[in-house]
Protein backbone atom coordinates (compact mmCIF):
# COMPACT_ATOMS: atom_id res chain seq x y z
CA UNK A 1 0.00 0.00 0.00
CA UNK A 2 2.66 2.56 0.60
CA UNK A 3 3.89 2.76 -3.13
CA UNK A 4 0.04 3.27 -4.00
CA UNK A 5 -0.34 5.89 -1.72
CA UNK A 6 3.45 7.64 -2.77
CA UNK A 7 2.31 7.24 -6.27
CA UNK A 8 -0.89 9.51 -5.84
CA UNK A 9 1.12 11.80 -4.05
CA UNK A 10 3.95 12.09 -7.23
CA UNK A 11 0.58 12.14 -9.47
CA UNK A 12 -1.00 14.80 -7.21
CA UNK A 13 2.23 17.13 -7.25
CA UNK A 14 2.79 16.66 -10.95
CA UNK A 15 -1.32 18.01 -11.20
CA UNK A 16 -0.04 20.94 -9.20
CA UNK A 17 3.28 21.82 -11.22
CA UNK A 18 1.32 21.67 -14.62
CA UNK A 19 -1.61 24.26 -13.19
CA UNK A 20 1.13 26.62 -11.67
CA UNK A 21 2.93 26.33 -15.12
CA UNK A 22 0.17 27.45 -16.69
CA UNK A 23 -0.78 30.64 -14.18
CA UNK A 24 2.57 31.79 -15.11
CA UNK A 25 2.20 31.54 -18.62
CA UNK A 26 -1.19 33.62 -18.62
CA UNK A 27 0.19 36.21 -16.23
CA UNK A 28 3.00 37.06 -18.31
CA UNK A 29 0.68 37.25 -21.75
CA UNK A 30 -1.49 39.56 -20.01
CA UNK A 31 0.55 41.97 -18.38
CA UNK A 32 -0.32 44.53 -20.00
CA UNK A 33 -4.00 44.34 -21.12
CA UNK A 34 -6.50 46.47 -19.41
CA UNK A 35 -8.60 45.53 -16.19
CA UNK A 36 -11.64 44.28 -18.57
CA UNK A 37 -9.12 42.17 -21.03
CA UNK A 38 -7.58 40.57 -17.95
CA UNK A 39 -10.71 39.35 -16.88
CA UNK A 40 -12.18 38.35 -20.48
CA UNK A 41 -8.86 36.44 -20.60
CA UNK A 42 -8.83 34.62 -17.27
CA UNK A 43 -12.73 33.43 -18.16
CA UNK A 44 -11.75 32.20 -21.28
CA UNK A 45 -8.73 30.15 -19.57
CA UNK A 46 -11.04 28.83 -16.93
CA UNK A 47 -13.35 28.11 -19.42
CA UNK A 48 -11.61 26.20 -21.53
CA UNK A 49 -9.56 24.63 -18.74
CA UNK A 50 -12.87 23.36 -17.65
CA UNK A 51 -13.96 21.96 -21.11
CA UNK A 52 -10.02 19.80 -21.37
CA UNK A 53 -11.24 18.15 -18.05
CA UNK A 54 -14.47 17.20 -19.07
CA UNK A 55 -13.23 15.56 -22.05
CA UNK A 56 -9.85 13.98 -19.89
CA UNK A 57 -12.69 12.58 -17.73
CA UNK A 58 -14.44 10.78 -20.25
CA UNK A 59 -11.97 9.62 -22.17
CA UNK A 60 -12.44 5.98 -23.06
CA UNK A 61 -8.40 5.25 -23.34
CA UNK A 62 -8.00 6.36 -19.71
CA UNK A 63 -4.35 5.25 -18.44
CA UNK A 64 -4.26 2.24 -15.96
CA UNK A 65 -2.95 4.41 -13.44
CA UNK A 66 -5.54 7.06 -13.69
CA UNK A 67 -7.72 4.04 -13.42
CA UNK A 68 -5.96 2.59 -9.97
CA UNK A 69 -5.70 5.67 -8.36
CA UNK A 70 -9.50 5.31 -7.95
CA UNK A 71 -9.66 2.57 -5.55
CA UNK A 72 -6.18 1.99 -4.83
CA UNK A 73 -4.07 -1.20 -5.94
CA UNK A 74 -3.84 -4.81 -3.88
CA UNK A 75 -0.32 -6.40 -4.39
CA UNK A 76 -0.71 -10.17 -3.43
CA UNK A 77 2.32 -12.19 -3.04
CA UNK A 78 1.96 -15.69 -4.16
CA UNK A 79 4.42 -19.03 -5.43
CA UNK A 80 2.24 -20.31 -8.79
CA UNK A 81 3.45 -23.92 -8.63
CA UNK A 82 1.11 -25.05 -6.13
CA UNK A 83 -2.01 -26.29 -8.40
CA UNK A 84 -4.69 -26.34 -7.59
CA UNK A 85 -4.35 -23.09 -5.23
CA UNK A 86 -2.05 -21.10 -7.27
CA UNK A 87 -0.58 -22.22 -10.93
CA UNK A 88 0.14 -20.91 -14.65
CA UNK A 89 -2.44 -20.95 -16.83
CA UNK A 90 -0.55 -19.87 -20.51
CA UNK A 91 1.01 -16.33 -18.61
CA UNK A 92 -1.69 -16.16 -16.45
CA UNK A 93 -2.08 -16.68 -12.79
CA UNK A 94 -4.76 -18.67 -11.73
CA UNK A 95 -6.06 -21.21 -8.75
CA UNK A 96 -8.47 -20.74 -6.35
CA UNK A 97 -6.19 -18.04 -3.95
CA UNK A 98 -6.30 -15.77 -7.04
CA UNK A 99 -10.03 -16.10 -7.59
CA UNK A 100 -10.60 -15.50 -4.18
CA UNK A 101 -8.43 -12.48 -3.74
CA UNK A 102 -9.70 -11.30 -7.12
CA UNK A 103 -13.06 -11.11 -5.55
CA UNK A 104 -11.98 -9.68 -2.59
CA UNK A 105 -10.27 -6.88 -4.63
CA UNK A 106 -13.40 -6.21 -6.18
CA UNK A 107 -15.53 -5.95 -3.23
CA UNK A 108 -12.93 -3.33 -1.57
CA UNK A 109 -12.99 -1.31 -5.50
CA UNK A 110 -9.41 -1.98 -5.69
CA UNK A 111 -7.47 -3.15 -8.54
CA UNK A 112 -5.42 -6.38 -7.85
CA UNK A 113 -1.89 -7.48 -9.40
CA UNK A 114 0.18 -10.56 -8.61
CA UNK A 115 3.59 -11.17 -8.12
CA UNK A 116 4.79 -14.50 -8.66
CA UNK A 117 8.27 -15.43 -6.21
CA UNK A 118 9.21 -18.13 -4.38
CA UNK A 119 7.33 -19.31 -1.28
CA UNK A 120 10.33 -18.59 1.50
CA UNK A 121 9.98 -14.99 0.10
CA UNK A 122 6.50 -13.86 0.69
CA UNK A 123 6.04 -13.11 3.98
CA UNK A 124 9.30 -10.76 3.47
CA UNK A 125 7.58 -9.09 0.42
CA UNK A 126 4.32 -8.41 2.65
CA UNK A 127 6.59 -7.15 5.95
CA UNK A 128 8.99 -5.13 3.87
CA UNK A 129 5.97 -3.58 2.22
CA UNK A 130 6.82 -4.87 -1.37
CA UNK A 131 3.04 -6.58 -1.44
CA UNK A 132 0.01 -5.55 0.47
CA UNK A 133 -0.88 -9.26 1.44
CA UNK A 134 0.82 -13.25 1.05
CA UNK A 135 -1.90 -15.63 -0.30
CA UNK A 136 -0.29 -19.35 -1.14
CA UNK A 137 -2.15 -22.03 0.20
CA UNK A 138 -0.08 -20.60 3.75
CA UNK A 139 -0.98 -22.71 6.83
CA UNK A 140 -1.33 -20.61 9.77
CA UNK A 141 1.28 -21.13 12.33
CA UNK A 142 2.52 -19.32 15.32
CA UNK A 143 6.29 -19.26 13.75
CA UNK A 144 4.72 -17.48 10.82
CA UNK A 145 2.26 -15.24 13.00
CA UNK A 146 5.40 -13.74 14.64
CA UNK A 147 6.07 -11.57 11.40
CA UNK A 148 2.78 -11.68 10.25
CA UNK A 149 -0.65 -11.26 11.35
CA UNK A 150 -3.28 -13.78 9.47
CA UNK A 151 -6.99 -12.95 8.34
CA UNK A 152 -9.36 -15.39 9.16
CA UNK A 153 -9.59 -18.89 7.65
CA UNK A 154 -10.94 -19.53 4.42
CA UNK A 155 -9.85 -23.07 3.79
CA UNK A 156 -8.52 -26.60 5.64
CA UNK A 157 -5.91 -28.83 4.58
CA UNK A 158 -3.49 -31.91 5.24
CA UNK A 159 0.05 -32.59 4.26
CA UNK A 160 0.48 -36.47 3.00
CA UNK A 161 2.79 -38.23 1.75
CA UNK A 162 3.65 -39.17 -2.35
CA UNK A 163 5.83 -42.45 -2.50
CA UNK A 164 6.29 -44.67 -5.93
CA UNK A 165 3.72 -47.11 -6.22
CA UNK A 166 6.06 -49.64 -5.32
CA UNK A 167 7.42 -48.09 -2.37
CA UNK A 168 6.61 -49.87 1.15
CA UNK A 169 6.08 -46.65 2.76
CA UNK A 170 2.51 -46.83 4.24
CA UNK A 171 2.97 -43.49 6.45
CA UNK A 172 4.85 -41.29 8.29
CA UNK A 173 6.29 -44.21 10.63
CA UNK A 174 8.08 -45.37 7.60
CA UNK A 175 9.81 -42.08 7.15
CA UNK A 176 12.54 -41.81 9.61
CA UNK A 177 15.83 -43.21 7.75
CA UNK A 178 13.97 -41.87 4.39
CA UNK A 179 15.36 -38.91 2.36
CA UNK A 180 12.47 -36.62 1.93
CA UNK A 181 11.56 -34.14 -0.98
CA UNK A 182 9.71 -30.89 0.52
CA UNK A 183 9.11 -27.45 -1.38
CA UNK A 184 11.62 -25.00 0.73
CA UNK A 185 9.83 -23.13 3.77
CA UNK A 186 6.63 -24.83 3.54
CA UNK A 187 4.81 -26.86 6.37
CA UNK A 188 5.92 -29.90 4.60
CA UNK A 189 9.17 -29.21 4.71
CA UNK A 190 9.11 -28.35 9.29
CA UNK A 191 6.97 -32.00 9.11
CA UNK A 192 9.52 -33.44 7.16
CA UNK A 193 12.46 -32.08 9.15
CA UNK A 194 10.85 -33.36 12.51
CA UNK A 195 10.45 -36.79 11.38
CA UNK A 196 13.54 -38.10 9.36
CA UNK A 197 15.88 -34.66 10.31
CA UNK A 198 17.87 -32.46 8.82
CA UNK A 199 20.22 -34.07 7.01
CA UNK A 200 17.73 -36.48 4.99
CA UNK A 201 15.66 -33.88 4.06
CA UNK A 202 16.15 -32.69 -0.04
CA UNK A 203 14.20 -28.81 -0.22
CA UNK A 204 12.94 -27.53 -3.67
CA UNK A 205 12.06 -24.18 -4.97
CA UNK A 206 9.16 -25.77 -6.24
CA UNK A 207 6.84 -28.83 -5.40
CA UNK A 208 7.25 -30.32 -9.06
CA UNK A 209 10.99 -30.09 -8.60
CA UNK A 210 10.32 -32.77 -5.45
CA UNK A 211 7.66 -34.85 -7.40
CA UNK A 212 10.56 -34.97 -10.30
CA UNK A 213 13.23 -36.23 -8.20
CA UNK A 214 10.56 -38.98 -6.55
CA UNK A 215 10.11 -39.92 -10.38
CA UNK A 216 14.01 -40.22 -10.73
CA UNK A 217 14.55 -41.84 -7.71
CA UNK A 218 16.57 -39.22 -6.11
CA UNK A 219 14.50 -39.09 -3.08
CA UNK A 220 11.78 -41.95 -1.37
CA UNK A 221 9.07 -39.72 -0.58
CA UNK A 222 7.38 -36.07 -0.82
CA UNK A 223 5.55 -34.32 1.91
CA UNK A 224 2.98 -31.56 0.52
CA UNK A 225 -0.55 -30.85 0.43
CA UNK A 226 -2.97 -33.01 -0.43
CA UNK A 227 -4.31 -31.13 -2.99
CA UNK A 228 -1.57 -30.31 -5.47
CA UNK A 229 -0.61 -33.80 -3.90
CA UNK A 230 -3.05 -35.23 -5.95
CA UNK A 231 -2.71 -33.28 -8.70
CA UNK A 232 0.89 -34.28 -9.12
CA UNK A 233 -0.20 -37.74 -9.02
CA UNK A 234 -2.89 -37.55 -11.75
CA UNK A 235 -0.34 -35.87 -13.96
CA UNK A 236 2.43 -38.86 -13.15
CA UNK A 237 2.99 -42.24 -13.70
CA UNK A 238 3.63 -44.73 -11.41
CA UNK A 239 2.89 -42.39 -7.55
CA UNK A 240 0.60 -42.35 -5.41
CA UNK A 241 -0.58 -40.59 -2.19
CA UNK A 242 -0.36 -42.39 0.96
CA UNK A 243 -3.75 -42.91 3.28
CA UNK A 244 -2.34 -40.52 6.31
CA UNK A 245 -3.21 -37.51 6.35
CA UNK A 246 0.13 -36.05 8.27
CA UNK A 247 -1.63 -32.65 9.90
CA UNK A 248 -4.82 -31.03 9.86
CA UNK A 249 -4.39 -27.31 8.73
CA UNK A 250 -5.94 -23.87 8.36
CA UNK A 251 -5.15 -21.69 5.64
CA UNK A 252 -5.46 -17.36 5.26
CA UNK A 253 -4.11 -14.87 3.95
CA UNK A 254 -0.96 -12.98 5.43
CA UNK A 255 -0.55 -8.74 5.94
CA UNK A 256 1.86 -7.24 7.64
CA UNK A 257 2.00 -7.29 11.43
CA UNK A 258 -0.22 -4.24 12.81
CA UNK A 259 -1.82 -3.21 9.17
CA UNK A 260 -4.96 -4.00 11.14
CA UNK A 261 -6.94 -1.67 8.78
CA UNK A 262 -6.05 -3.84 5.69
CA UNK A 263 -6.72 -6.78 8.02
CA UNK A 264 -10.31 -5.51 8.88
CA UNK A 265 -11.22 -4.77 4.93
CA UNK A 266 -9.74 -8.19 3.83
CA UNK A 267 -11.59 -10.10 6.98
CA UNK A 268 -14.83 -8.16 6.17
CA UNK A 269 -14.95 -9.33 2.33
CA UNK A 270 -14.27 -12.41 3.09
CA UNK A 271 -17.30 -12.72 5.63
CA UNK A 272 -19.41 -11.66 2.34
CA UNK A 273 -17.84 -14.14 0.40
CA UNK A 274 -18.33 -16.77 2.68
CA UNK A 275 -22.06 -15.87 3.46
CA UNK A 276 -22.81 -15.51 -0.36
CA UNK A 277 -21.50 -18.78 -1.17
CA UNK A 278 -18.55 -17.40 -3.62
CA UNK A 279 -15.50 -19.19 -1.58
CA UNK A 280 -17.75 -23.14 -1.82
CA UNK A 281 -18.24 -21.91 -5.77
CA UNK A 282 -14.21 -21.44 -6.17
CA UNK A 283 -13.46 -24.21 -4.00
CA UNK A 284 -15.63 -26.68 -5.35
CA UNK A 285 -14.77 -25.50 -8.80
CA UNK A 286 -10.87 -26.51 -8.78
CA UNK A 287 -11.31 -29.24 -5.82
CA UNK A 288 -15.01 -31.03 -6.71
CA UNK A 289 -16.66 -32.23 -3.93
CA UNK A 290 -16.21 -36.48 -3.73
Amino acid sequence: MKKNVFAMAIAACMAASLAACGGAGTAETTGAQTTAAQTTAAQTTAAEAGETASAEETTPAETKAEAEAAGGVLVMATNAEFAPWEYYEGDKIVGIDPEIAQAIADKLGMTLEIEDMAFDSIIPAVTSGKADFGAAGMTVDEDRMVFVDFTDTYANASQVIIVKETSEIAGSADLSDKKIGVQLGTTGDLLATDLAGDDNVERYNKGFEAVQALLQDKIDAVVIDSAPANVFVEQSQGLKVCDEAMSQEEYAIAVAKGNTELLDKINGALKELKEDGTIDAIMNKYIPAE
